[in-house]
């Protein structure tokens, strides 16, 4: 397959933590538009990182998918199913060494809606799974259908109520979406917070590693 059909196919991987080999549990990191996998693994410093491996793949030119996650994911293509698959070959082999329930996503902004897509794609039991500022692809009135269960996988979903990338409404379809594939889905919308992440999120987001 050609570069300009697959984007993302070869692009590096950051590691910090411990080795693969060597891990009781692992986290992949997804970055947002416009930022770095380096950037990515400073979330380590906020997470449980004992035995933890920390794997943040980069996207092509620091950008998963050129447009907008509101619409239709053909207008995305081929970078956005590029970036699921590079995602799923990073959980590939991950899960060479470490079993999927003591794998956690997480993902910020662009990174955040790509991981949604694909845990909701991909379902199975993982160690959990969490969206910092982001959500579902799809225009206003997407009906989401996936088939699969996510087996009690513990789902955190944190956003502000006026982001300016991401509409409230579509954290709360995401949460709608992922119960309905039996996730156990915790959703935290923060008054007046902006785009970012702040410390009650990271707290959550490190209960949820430390029980891996």
């Amino acid at each position: 397959m050609s570069a300009d059909a697959d984007p993302h196919a070869g692009q590096p991987v950051e590691h910090r933590g411990a080795a693969l080999e060597d891990a009781e549990r692992a986290v992949v990191l997804l970055h947002g538009r416009g930022a770095r996998a380096l950037g990515m693994l400073q979330f380590a410093d906020d997470l449980p990182s004992e035995d933890t491996a920390f794997l943040a793949p980069q996207a092509t030119r620091a950008t998963w998918y050129p447009n907008s996650f509101l619409e239709p994911t053909t207008e995305n293509d081929p970078h956005f199913s590029s970036g699921l698959a590079l995602v799923g070959d990073v959980l590939d082999d991950v899960t060479d060494h470490v079993p999927r329930e003591r794998v956690l996503l997480l993902g910020f902004s662009q990174g955040a809606c790509l991981g949604s897509e694909f845990v909701a794609r991909n379902p199975g039991r993982y160690g959990g799974f969490v969206a910092f500022s982001g959500g579902l692809h799809g225009p206003e009135g997407t009906s989401w259908e996936y088939d699969g269960d996510l087996d009690g996988t513990p789902v955190f979903l944190g956003c502000s109520d006026r982001d300016p990338h991401i509409p409230e409404q579509r954290v709360h379809d995401t949460r709608d979406v992922f119960e309905s594939m039996g996730a156990d889905v915790t959703e935290r919308i923060y008054e007046g917070m902006g785009h970012g992440v702040n410390d009650d999120e990271l707290e959550f987001a490190a209960e949820m590693v430390a029980d891996l």
